[in-house]
């Protein structure tokens, strides 16, 4: 055997044993590892936990209203004609029978004049003639003609007087002025639109649209809740249902009126309202803290007891209804009396050990207050 072949045979060997060394080193590391870590507590996760509670809920769907006045109109000349006054100030409140614009009419006052002379003298000789009737010196045809001729006059004076009333654009109900663009001395053609009137009344309508299955189920009188800018939901009531679902997008037109037109924002204003669509049934609540979402969807961690009596995270799938305020009702997955984490269940994993602790104390309870109820 040669010097080389038998070098070789001692490297392989010396590999070997240190290999064999290594893996018994390594086997002894893990089983230390092991048994230090049998030795060693398993870890507790920290939550806050509430209880599943039963609710009186009642489905509602949400839709987009428009706050309309209860009297609402586009200001239009009915007449051609020159302005010779305007009082229109955008914003400005006037009362019924303001003058808001005046047309020229001193062509017609003229004509007024010359028909009330012409009334007065077909006046006269219809006294005339009456008289000499009563002597039978006239007939009676001369009597009646006499007698249309005095009416005709009239009635000019009538017309006369209309297309002067008709010249002068009042204030039809109290009303807030929209935005005009009409100066003194500007020539307006018939229907030139002038500015808007808003009636300013105690109580407004919002008009919205809602599924046709949704509208079936609404009443006159139905209390619905109106979404504004403010914290606090406005109520209104359902006056009216439209006969007819528009046969492009199946829904059906509904006004409710507001009692306070304070509360609601300015006509044309677009709102959210909140309809009722169903009949009120029992539910299952759960604070919103304790809603998860995960790749499979919406799940919570129920905190249960295992067979040594620990509480322990277990992870659920739920199914939402829908949110209610600081509240999430549950369709499906909960049932009345179970506990699920709430602050805290970020950091939860299914089956982990965990230790509940108190819910904090309220600066209200604290000062001796009631706390206030969700839901």
């Amino acid at each position: 055997m040669s010097s080389r072949r038998v070098g070789s045979v001692v490297l392989i060997v010396a590999v070997v044993a240190t290999g064999g060394v290594l893996a018994a080193w390594k086997h002894s590391a893990l089983q230390n590892a092991n048994a230090a870590a049998s030795n060693q507590p398993e870890p507790v996760e920290t939550v806050q936990a509430a209880a599943v509670e039963e609710r009186e809920y009642k489905p509602v769907t949400t839709a987009i209203g428009t706050v309309v006045a209860t009297r609402s109109i586009s200001v239009r000349n009915e007449l051609p004609g020159t302005v010779r006054q305007v009082t229109l100030e955008p914003g400005q409140v006037v009362e019924r029978g303001t003058v808001l614009v005046a047309l020229d009419v001193a062509v017609e006052q003229a004509e007024l004049k010359a028909l009330e002379a012409q009334a007065e003298l077909a006046e006269t000789q219809f006294a005339r003639v009456t008289k000499l009737s009563e002597q039978r010196a006239v007939s009676t045809e001369e009597v009646d003609s006499t007698r249309a001729a005095r009416d005709v006059a009239l009635a000019q004076i009538a017309r006369t007087k209309a297309t002067i009333d008709r010249k002068t654009i009042r204030a039809p109900f109290r009303a807030l002025v929209g935005i005009s663009d009409v100066h003194p001395g500007q020539y307006l053609s018939e229907g030139t639109y002038l500015t808007s009137l808003q009636g300013v009344d105690e109580s407004v309508y919002v008009d919205f649209a809602v599924a046709q299955q949704v509208a079936a189920g609404l009443r006159s009188g139905d209390k619905i809740q109106v979404l504004t800018a403010s914290a606090t939901p406005v109520a209104a009531t359902i006056v009216a249902t439209d006969a007819r679902v528009d046969p492009t997008t199946r829904n059906a037109s509904v006004r409710a009126k507001v009692l306070d037109a304070r509360l609601a924002p300015p006509p044309g204003a677009s709102v959210r309202v909140q309809v009722p669509a169903g009949i009120a049934r029992l539910a299952v609540a759960i604070p919103a803290s304790a809603l998860r979402k995960g790749p499979g969807g919406d799940f919570v961690f129920v905190v249960a007891q295992d067979k040594d009596s620990k509480a322990r995270a277990q992870q659920r799938p739920v199914q939402v209804e829908a949110l209610a305020g600081d509240e999430v009702v549950i369709r499906d997955g909960l049932v009345a009396g179970e506990q699920v984490a709430t602050s805290g269940s970020f950091k939860l994993r299914d089956a982990v050990l965990v230790s509940v602790i108190p819910q904090p104390e309220s600066v209200a309870a604290n000062s001796g207050a009631a706390a206030p109820v969700a839901l």
